[in-house]
């Protein structure tokens, strides 16, 4: 288990922000800014403008949104990134592909999440245009180069240092590599002990780029319970139970995402990397309804 200064349970948003520091004065003329990376939890429209399969551009999706009309989230509403900035007191992100991220909206941050990408460059190859995680962080340093043009390089660097980032990521990885269908090249060549290795490895150098480019207060979240998505109660599991061998991958996975967060911290010098417990979140909310207003 990570140590308090670097895990934290995402049960209360609000309070998390809270405590780290990021919820603004209303002294203060504009919230941080905010950057996202990773996969469909938390893109907000970057796929609408990829040719791809893996975009959320028609109805059910986007029916609770204030438009009731499908946005890119993957989602019937808002999404994950969209919550986290009302805490801030700020705008939504914006899609960094989108062409109306311009001037004063660079200001609030980007969003450069993609649906279908995985911590592997191979993962979501069968989506066809997705953004990888490593053209993520090639857009983040464009991004820079964009915002330094309109306000300095010193305020630029100054605005990254000081934003919040969200990283989700890493699920894919297992329902779209390894467990995509009976016999995968991945599994093929790891045990799945092994392949979690490889994963976090492999994140690890994700997320010492994303330090190189200049985060210093990241969100870095875990996988939930993978095995009990829809999608996957449909084709894995059995008898209405949950697949065993992905609930399996997450339980190796988190431990060791948590630890990696943990020693790259201390390599660093600084809780850069915040470890954001999903899975009890998750839990919780299952088993404790009545906490978040739910009968």
């Amino acid at each position: 288990m990570a140590s308090s200064s670097s895990f934290v349970h995402l049960v209360n948003l609000g309070l998390v922000l809270v405590l780290l520091g990021f919820i603004v004065p209303r002294s203060e003329a504009r919230p941080r800014a905010f950057f996202v990376f990773g996969d469909s939890l938390v893109d907000n429209g970057n796929n609408n403008y990829l040719q791809t399969i893996a975009r959320a551009n028609a109805p059910p999706y986007g029916i609770d949104y204030p438009t009731h009309r499908a946005t890119g989230r993957f989602s019937n509403g808002f999404n994950i990134p969209d919550f986290i900035s009302q805490e801030l007191g700020a705008e939504s992100t914006m899609p960094y592909l989108s062409p109306d991220l311009t001037r004063e909206n660079l200001l609030v941050g980007a969003n450069f999440a993609s649906a279908g990408v995985g911590i592997l460059n191979d993962t979501g190859d069968q989506f066809m245009n997705i953004i990888k995680m490593h053209q993520q962080l090639e857009y983040f340093k464009e991004y820079q180069q964009r915002l330094s043009a309109l306000i300095g390089v010193p305020r630029t660097k100054r605005l990254v240092n000081q934003a919040l980032i969200l990283i989700t990521v890493g699920g894919n990885d297992f329902v779209n590599n390894y467990f995509l269908v009976d016999s995968t090249a991945r599994s093929r060549q790891y045990s799945l002990p092994d392949y979690v290795k490889f994963l976090i490895t492999r994140y690890s150098k994700h997320l010492q780029r994303l330090y190189d480019l200049g985060a210093r207060r990241v969100l870095v979240t875990g996988t939930g319970p993978l095995g009990c998505a829809p999608a996957e109660l449909a084709m894995r599991g059995k008898n209405g139970e949950c697949s065993a061998d992905l609930q399996r991958a997450a339980a190796l996975y988190n431990p060791q995402l948590e630890q990696m967060l943990l020693e790259l911290n201390k390599k660093l010098g600084s809780d850069v990397f915040i470890a954001a417990n999903t899975a009890l979140m998750h839990n919780d909310y299952i088993t404790n309804p009545n906490a978040y207003g739910t009968l």
